[in-house]
């Protein structure tokens, strides 16, 4: 378990292997007196902070531009310079500048809320597909004892503040055991406006309700029209745990699959392209110079 006297190349491993999300924060060019010494680094993940730049309102202030970073969720660097005195009122009295290295989630993350027979079924197999799942429910004798390395239990009595904890373009699931919960939510996701998915298991009658009560809220029809209800594959049916369960993670299949990103221009030309095109070159240098020939010999 990792714990913030954690040293920076641990937590790297750690979370890479994780596929979460973290910013590498490197102290380059110090000059004068400076807490630390230059290529002295901490990491900062979403959740938690690791090995140390040197403490005081240098690390505070270089971690808070972290999080700020991660919460873009995309990869990158960036520099910013730190006169240690005037601007942090730190007595060393140098100055440094940090480098922020974002490495972006390469998992697709998903919270799931419930943990019914449902859920159960769904959990398992979330756990073999390349996610990092964020399983919540505030009754923790309903986890299961066997845990997954990329599946988290989440115990809250309040499980819609745990969206906040979320990256942006994740995908939600939402089925616990109470419409209200739901509802709340549900609430909290759309007010966040940056997710990727957002599956809301209910009967038509319990949509249309919802409906009416987001608009109440002043949440905008165009946000309400993002939530997939009831959530699942409508072409896959049943209502059995784990024919709900497969329906449900199909779809999100689907989605992650068609939301990857396109592949890029290419440039230049792969090598059985290549050689094709030089073949046909020889064949139609062959044809050219039995014409020439034959032109000759005439």
């Amino acid at each position: 378990m990792m714990t913030p006297n954690t040293h920076w190349v641990d937590a790297v491993k750690d979370l890479t292997n994780k596929g979460e999300a973290y910013v590498l924060v490197t102290l380059l060019g110090v000059r004068g007196s400076a807490p630390r010494d230059s290529g002295t680094k901490m990491v900062v993940s979403h959740q938690a902070s690791f090995d140390t730049i040197g403490g005081g309102h240098l690390e505070h202030k270089a971690t808070k531009i972290a999080q700020e970073l991660l919460l873009k969720g995309e990869s990158g660097q960036y520099i910013e310079h730190f006169p240690l005195g005037p601007k942090l009122g730190q007595c060393c009295g140098g100055a440094t500048s940090v480098l922020f290295e974002t490495f972006a989630s390469n998992h697709i993350n998903i919270m799931l809320f419930g943990a019914g027979h449902v859920g159960h079924a769904i959990a398992p197999m979330l756990a073999g597909l390349p996610v990092r799942l964020h399983w919540v429910d505030e009754r923790e004798e309903l986890f299961p004892q066997t845990q997954y390395n990329n599946v988290e239990h989440v115990v809250s009595d309040c499980p819609a503040d745990e969206v906040a904890s979320m990256p942006p373009n994740s995908y939600y699931i939402v089925l616990t055991h109470n419409h209200q919960r739901d509802f709340e939510i549900a609430s909290a996701i759309l007010k966040r406006k940056d997710f990727a998915h957002l599956g809301l298991i209910g009967s038509d009658t319990k949509w249309k309700r919802f409906q009416q009560r987001f608009e109440h809220r002043g949440i905008e029809r165009e946000m309400i029209d993002r939530i997939t209800c009831p959530v699942g594959l409508s072409n896959v049916p049943g209502k059995l745990p784990m024919e709900v369960a497969v329906s449900i993670v199909g779809e999100i299949i689907g989605l992650y699959q068609a939301q990857k990103a396109p592949t890029p221009n290419k440039q230049g030309v792969d090598w059985p392209e290549l050689k094709s095109m030089l073949d046909s070159q020889e064949v139609a240098n062959e044809k050219q110079t039995a014409i020439n020939q034959e032109s000759v010999n005439s």
